[in-house]
C-alpha cells in the first residue's frame, strides 16, 4: 500500500526552486483509500502530539467505538475502545458517532458519542473521559436528550476560550427542520450551563430534510463548518457535505453559496460525516463514504482527502478521491491461542462467554439474539472473500459461519442471518429471519474430528457455502441472494455462530478471511 511521504520539508524546497505551489506539493501526496477500510461510520480524528487518534460509530456491535491509532492519517492500528466491557448502564443501543477531543491542559481525551436512553428511549448525547486515548474511560453520561433527539456532538472553544458543545437535534424523525446547537459545557464536562444558541438549521433546497454531523476548526480568522446533508445510510443514500463560516462561534453563520462540496463521484458515494485535522501544515478531512463498487454491503469506509482554499477563504475538496487499498491489506487470520483479536466485536445485548488457548475458541452456545445464537462477528471489507473457520463438531452445539445483517432494510431491524454449521454429523445450510430458522440445505457427512467450513461471497451479495471432511470439498445447497438481509445504516458481518443450550460450546481452531 503506498503511504504518505516523510520528505515534506525536502520536497517543498526542492518546488520552491523550481516554481511549483504548496497547493501542488499537498496534492503529490500519496496514499490508498480507504484509510480506514470497512464499515466505519461517522470517522472522528484527533492529533495529539506526533499521533493521531480516530473511532467511529459502533451501531449495535460490542465493544463500543474503536479508538485507533496512527503516525500519518493513513496506516491504522485499532489499539483501545471507548468502552471495551460494553454499553454504560444508562444506553440500550444506537451507538453513533463518537468525536473525540483532547484537552492540553488537563491532558484529558473527551469521548463525546450518542446512544438511546432506556428510560426515555430519547437518543442522547452523552460523554466519557480517559487519561490517555489508550486508558480506561470513564462515562459521565448523557448531557442532553430532547424531545426529537439529539445526536452528533462535537466540542470547540468560542473566540474568548468559553468551551461549547454542539449538536444536531434529530427533528427529521419527526418531519421536523434540524437545528445545529451550541451551548457552553462545563470544563470537567458534566454539565451544560447557560442557554442553548442555534447555529443554523436546513433551510435549503439542496440540504433536503437535515443537516447534521457538524465539526469545527479554524483559519483565516473564521470558524469553519463541515457539515452532511440529505439521507445517510441506506441503499437509495444521498448524502453530500457542505461548508458554512462565521466570525464568531455563535454566528451568524453563512453558507457557501456553491454548496455542496463533496458529493458522488466515480468511486464513492454518500460522502460525508467527518472531522478536519491538521498534518505538515495542511488540513485533512476524514470523511465516510459507500465505495460505488461495494456499495451497501461493505459500508460506509474512512476517506482522507485534503482541504484546498478558493480565492475568497472557502474551504473545498478536489471530490476525486479513488479506491487504491490492496486486497492483500484486507486479508486476516486467527487461531485464538494468545487471546480474542480485538476486531470481533458482538451483540451489545449479549453477554458472551468464550476461552482462548492452545486448541482454538471455545464459544458458549445459546439462543439469544433473535435465535441466531451467540454471534462473534467483523466487518466485511471487500465485496469478493471467502470465509474459512476449521471447526471441531459437537453434538450439543451447532457451529457455524454466517453473514449477519437485518431482518430487513428498515431503522432498527432485528438481526438476522444465513450461513453454514456443522453439528454432529451433519451440514446445514440455514437461514433465521424474524426468530424463525429455515433449514436451506443439509448433507450428512461421517463424525470427524475437524470440519473446515466455508462461506463464499461474490458481489458482496451472492453466497455459496460448502465444507471440506477427510480432504473433501463438499457442496451444501446453491448459490443464495443474501440483498434482503443488507441492515439500515450498516455493512454485513461475517459472524462465527453458536446456537445451543448455554452449557454447551461451539470449538473453533482457526478463522481465516481472504
Amino acid at each position: 500500500m503506498n503511504r504518505l511521504f516523510n520528505y515534506h520539508r525536502i520536497l517543498a524546497t526542492l518546488c520552491l526552486i523550481i516554481g511549483v505551489s504548496s497547493s501542488a506539493l499537498a496534492q503529490s501526496l500519496t496514499f490508498a483509500n480507504p484509510v480506514l477500510e470497512g464499515d466505519r461510520p461517522d470517522p472522528t480524528v484527533v492529533k495529539i502530539g506526533k499521533s493521531y487518534y480516530a473511532s467511529a460509530t459502533s451501531n449495535e456491535w460490542a465493544p463500543l467505538f474503536p479508538i485507533f491509532k496512527s503516525d500519518d492519517l493513513v496506516n491504522w492500528e485499532l489499539v483501545n475502545y471507548v468502552f471495551p466491557d460494553g454499553a454504560p448502564d444508562w444506553a440500550k443501543n444506537n451507538f453513533w458517532a463518537p468525536e473525540l477531543s483532547y484537552d492540553a491542559e488537563q491532558n484529558k481525551i473527551y469521548a463525546y458519542y450518542t446512544a438511546r436512553d432506556k428510560e426515555s428511549n430519547r437518543l442522547s448525547v452523552a460523554v466519557a473521559s480517559a487519561d490517555s486515548p489508550e486508558g480506561s474511560f470513564k462515562d459521565h453520561g448523557p448531557l442532553v436528550a430532547q424531545e426529537y433527539g439529539s445526536i452528533d456532538a462535537f466540542e470547540t472553544r468560542d473566540e474568548n476560550g468559553k468551551l461549547y458543545v454542539l449538536w444536531k437535534e434529530d427533528g427529521n424523525s419527526k418531519g421536523q427542520k434540524t437545528p445545529i446547537w451550541a451551548q457552553e459545557v462545563n470544563e470537567e464536562r458534566t454539565k451544560l450551563i447557560g442557554e442553548k444558541h442555534e447555529l443554523f438549521h436546513n433551510d435549503q433546497d439542496w440540504e433536503g430534510g437535515l443537516v447534521e454531523g457538524i465539526a469545527i476548526f479554524r483559519k483565516n480568522g473564521y470558524f469553519y463548518a463541515t457539515y452532511s446533508a440529505r439521507g445517510c445510510c441506506e441503499i437509495t443514500c444521498d448524502y453530500v457535505t457542505g461548508v458554512a463560516r462565521s466570525k464568531t462561534l455563535l454566528g451568524p453563520w453563512e453558507k457557501y453559496d456553491m454548496n455542496p462540496v463533496i458529493k458522488d463521484n466515480e468511486n464513492w458515494k454518500c460522502p460525508g460525516h467527518g472531522t478536519v485535522v491538521e498534518k505538515d501544515g495542511e488540513l485533512w478531512l476524514l470523511n465516510h463514504a459507500y465505495n460505488q463498487e461495494g456499495s451497501v454491503y461493505v459500508g460506509r469506509q474512512g476517506v482522507l482527502q485534503k482541504v484546498e482554499w478558493t480565492a475568497d477563504e472557502w474551504p473545498v475538496f478536489a471530490n476525486d478521491e479513488k479506491y487504491e487499498r490492496s486486497k492483500a491489506s484486507l486479508e486476516f487470520t486467527d487461531n485464538f491461542k494468545k487471546r480474542l483479536d480485538p476486531i470481533w466485536q458482538w451483540r451489545v445485548t449479549q453477554d458472551i462467554q468464550y476461552e482462548t488457548g492452545k486448541k482454538g475458541l471455545r464459544l458458549q452456545a445459546s439462543e439469544e439474539n433473535e435465535t441466531l445464537g451467540t454471534l462473534l462477528v467483523q466487518g466485511t471489507k471487500s465485496l469478493d472473500y471467502q470465509y474459512e473457520a476449521t471447526v471441531i463438531p459437537d453434538g450439543k452445539a451447532a457451529a457455524g459461519l454466517a453473514v449477519i445483517g437485518g431482518a430487513n432494510n428498515g431503522f432498527g431491524a432485528p438481526p438476522a442471518g444465513m450461513g453454514i454449521s456443522v453439528k454432529g454429523n451433519q451440514l446445514i445450510l440455514w437461514e433465521t429471519i424474524n426468530q424463525k430458522t429455515t433449514e436451506i440445505a443439509a448433507v450428512t457427512i461421517p463424525v470427524n474430528e475437524q470440519v473446515k467450513l466455508i462461506l463464499n461471497m461474490e458481489d458482496g451479495y451472492k453466497m455459496t457455502t460448502s465444507a471440506i471432511v477427510d480432504g473433501e470439498t463438499i457442496q451444501v445447497g446453491e448459490t443464495q441472494d443474501v440483498k434482503h438481509l443488507v441492515p439500515w445504516g450498516m455493512g454485513f458481518r461475517l459472524g462465527l455462530v453458536a446456537k445451543g443450550p448455554t452449557d454447551s460450546f461451539a470449538h473453533f481452531k482457526e478463522v481465516k478471511i481472504y
